[in-house]
């Protein structure tokens, strides 16, 4: 059996596109504020991705909205949020925080001992994160920022919920819609927030390309993969994006780690890996 090298690449560079359209999402904040570039985010990742699949052709009927305005709902808030976060903490933090939304999600109803074992090593990297009492690395960390990475983790974990349901029902279909919704709710924010500079031509042009590098490419080269990957394989290379987060506040915004957020990061890593080879691993005694 071969190396399924194109859409390990495939994902790889979903993981890079986003993490650097992110980074240069946060030129934008100056200007428009984590709100205001949240709305660009959305408004031109949902009208790309209505140009490439065409929702328009498919009939839809108000029984499909509530399922929908979820999922759309979720999507927007988790982008605001995650957004708001970066204002005042590091992108591969914000990013490591947010993913106990998902892991909580990969690990609801634990069961086996090893899982138990991924839960306390993705706590005991977000204990060194948080700013809890008597630790004073975690205490250099905006709590704000911190509170705003966390429900942001909530809406992910709502969005993949969600998220499986739309597309059960609407399939590819449930993606355009979903980031419309989404853009409807993050607008009035962003509106209130930005002001007349959503309307500056240059900054058009730059939301644009977060919209592209950020949302399109990123769920084009995903859903590739996601189609030739086992789930969790897949899982596992998603794990790493805190790492591409890492490296990419590093090369592009200049963001310094110190050894011990570079340790969370690790354990936020590995318990996000672990738990998806925990699944794999009970797929395959469970088959059905």
């Amino acid at each position: 059996m071969s190396f399924p090298l194109r859409p390990v690449a495939a994902l790889t560079g979903s993981l890079i596109s986003l993490c650097v359209g992110t980074s240069f999402a946060k030129g934008l904040f100056p200007p428009l504020g984590p709100a205001g570039a949240t709305a660009y985010r959305l408004f031109f990742a949902a009208l790309l991705m209505a140009a490439l699949m065409r929702p328009w052709r498919r009939r839809w009927t108000r029984t499909d909205l509530p399922m929908l305005g979820l999922f759309g709902a979720a999507l927007g808030l988790m982008n605001l949020l995650f957004y708001c976060s970066l204002a005042t903490i590091p992108l591969s933090l914000a990013i490591a925080i947010e993913f106990s939304g998902p892991l909580a999600v990969a690990l609801w109803g634990a069961r086996k001992p090893s899982d138990w074992c991924w839960i306390a090593l993705a706590l005991a990297g977000l204990g060194l994160l948080l700013p809890l009492p008597g630790l004073e690395q975690a205490a250099a960390l905006d709590p704000v920022g911190v509170a705003y990475a966390l429900s942001g983790g909530l809406c992910w974990a709502g969005y993949i919920i969600y998220g499986q349901r739309a597309a059960r029902r609407h399939g590819q279909m449930a993606a355009p819609m979903g980031l419309a919704i989404a853009a409807l709710v993050v607008a009035p924010v962003g509106i209130l927030q930005a002001g007349p500079a959503l309307l500056d031509a240059s900054l058009l042009l730059q939301g644009l390309g977060v919209g592209l590098l950020a949302s399109a490419i990123p769920y084009t080269l995903e859903v590739y993969a996601l189609g030739r990957l086992p789930k969790p394989v897949f899982s596992m290379l998603l794990s790493m994006e805190p790492a591409v987060g890492a490296m990419a506040g590093w090369l592009i915004l200049s963001e310094r780690l110190s050894p011990v957020q570079l340790l969370a990061v690790a354990c936020v890593i590995t318990a996000a890996m672990g738990s998806a080879w925990s699944a794999g691993q009970m797929r395959k005694k469970n088959p059905a």
